[in-house]
């Protein structure tokens, strides 16, 4: 199916047109990309937060560059990843939903729905054009011996869990380096388990507990691949898997809160906690530290002037597990959560920082996706994708930069085949945002509008008064192609 021709030029003009690039004698620019697990558009000090500290990224955020228009690639965890590396919305990508296979045992270890051999992807790209590639963290694009798993895709080297389904734990048997199983000295136990009331004793929380805290290990991975890599172009890539659920947290991260709480007894999935609200507040703490510690390093090794490191999350808050994503008000004015197409489950906090290059403190409006990456890092780079393929992304050098004009979005797409929707789509046109539910099977099911300058929060429906832009947005739904997914479900209806 033809994408749109203005689509195609203005993805060639981002590629092309920009003078940002750098200079043949200069060594390309280092990227550290960090996301977040299930963050909230309100859930850093700098896009609001009253509750939880964030320093690091608060200075970050004043330090560069933040956006408030920025979204993630789907509302949740693996579709988003696969936009984010390959430059595609997820109407053409691979990835359209957390497609699990296997189980939760180590035993069943199986993956999310591989990436397919040979995809191009950002990590390739950069590799290809010299740059060391690492990736520590939550993969989700193809388990154990897939095709999809990390060192195959672009990746010089991966630290960390491979399937998301082994990341519900934070302290789990085992890490991945690479192929290579990478033991733990932690003792397996279920990541959704329940108690029927409080233990009498605190210490009955400590069967949810371990020796070995995985975001502390993959930190350190990452801290030494800046380490070993300083003298050459690299490319890091950091998926951490904080704040997504369980609540698990080393309990000295827990002084540092002390909100007015009750257990959370695993009732709504995931593993019981004593104090649910300092445990969360205190994970997101624990991951801005991990950010400053990153920076400092890039600023002690001497690497500032020439790293980019963008902050971001995969998706909106959690909506199960012993969160009060009410009382973090972690989504500030934005309708729905993680799993949904209103902009709460897709609009996410997203910093950039690169001094000398982004402007200290400032603040951008650009509607930009996580497909906009693959491009913004080839310019910055000094390369570009095969001139075969068409991405859904545009550069956004000139936003970081604040220098040139920016192309803009014609549209922006997403779907979502998970929880219960039959098809959710969305599309975003200039303030208009639409939102159709079950129109992949049915052609005729409404359409929501809404105009976020007026209504951000999504709660006046006002398609009926404007056919003219519900036209336009049927022909941006019919623009979509089928996915591997759909065709391997159908399959096997039939």
């Amino acid at each position: 199916m033809h994408r749109p021709i203005l689509h195609l030029v203005l993805a060639l003009v981002s590629i092309g047109c920009v003078s940002e690039a750098p200079r043949a004698t200069e060594q390309p620019p280092n990227f550290i990309f960090i996301l977040a697990d299930d963050l909230g558009y309100g859930e850093l000090g700098s896009y609001g937060q009253q509750h939880i500290r964030t320093p690091h990224l608060d200075q970050l955020a004043a330090d560069g560059m933040r956006f408030t228009q920025h979204y993630s690639g789907s509302p949740v965890c693996a579709p988003s990843r696969a936009t984010l590396l390959t430059g595609l919305h997820t109407g053409h990508a691979q990835v359209r939903d957390n497609f699990e296979l296997g189980g939760f045992r180590d035993e069943e270890e199986r993956g999310q729905l591989p990436l397919a051999p040979g995809t191009f992807t950002l990590a390739r790209m950069l590799q290809e054009h010299g740059y060391a590639t690492g990736a520590m963290g939550k993969w989700g694009l193809g388990g154990p011996g897939s095709t999809g798993v990390p060192h195959e895709q672009g990746f010089d080297l991966f630290y960390g869990y491979l399937d998301q389904k082994q990341a519900h734990n934070y302290y789990p048997t085992h890490l991945w380096r690479n192929a290579a199983w990478d033991s733990l000295g932690n003792t397996y136990f279920h990541p959704h388990q329940r108690l029927d009331a409080p233990p009498a004793d605190p210490s009955g929380y400590d069967a949810f507990k371990g020796t070995d805290y995985a975001p502390a290990l993959m930190h350190d991975e990452a801290l030494a691949f800046i380490r070993e890599h300083q003298a050459e172009p690299f490319f890091l890539y950091v998926p951490s898997i904080i704040p997504h659920l369980a609540l698990q947290v080393p309990d000295e991260e827990l002084a540092a809160y002390d909100f007015d709480e009750e257990p959370y007894l695993g009732d709504h999935m995931y593993l019981p906690h004593e104090r649910p609200q300092s445990a969360y507040a205190a994970m997101i703490t624990y991951l801005d530290r991990q950010v400053g510690e990153i920076r400092a390093l890039v600023e002690e090794l001497g690497l500032a002037e020439n790293t980019y490191i963008v902050f971001t999350s995969d998706n909106g808050p959690t909506y199960v597990g012993g969160v009060d994503t009410a009382f973090f008000d972690s989504n500030g004015p934005l309708r729905g959560e993680k799993g949904s197409v209103y902009e709460g489950g897709i609009r996410v906090p997203t910093i950039a920082w690169a001094p000398g290059r982004i402007s200290a403190g400032a603040t951008t409006d650009h509607v930009s996706a996580f497909w906009d990456w693959l491009p913004t890092f080839a310019k910055l780079a000094g390369t570009a994708p095969p001139d075969t393929l068409v991405l859904d992304g545009l550069s956004m050098v000139p936003t970081l930069h604040q220098s040139g004009a920016q192309p803009e979005h014609e549209a922006l797409y997403w779907e979502f085949h998970g929880r219960g929707w039959v098809g959710a789509q969305a599309v975003r046109l200039g303030d208009w945002k639409a939102v159709r539910h079950g129109g992949r099977d049915d052609a005729d099911a409404p359409i929501q509008l809404y105009n976020l300058a007026t209504d951000l929060a999504e709660a006046t429906d006002v398609a009926a008064d404007h056919p003219e832009v519900i036209a336009r947005v049927e022909a941006v739904l019919a623009s979509r192609t089928p996915s591997p997914v759909e065709r391997w479900r159908f399959a096997a209806r039939e």
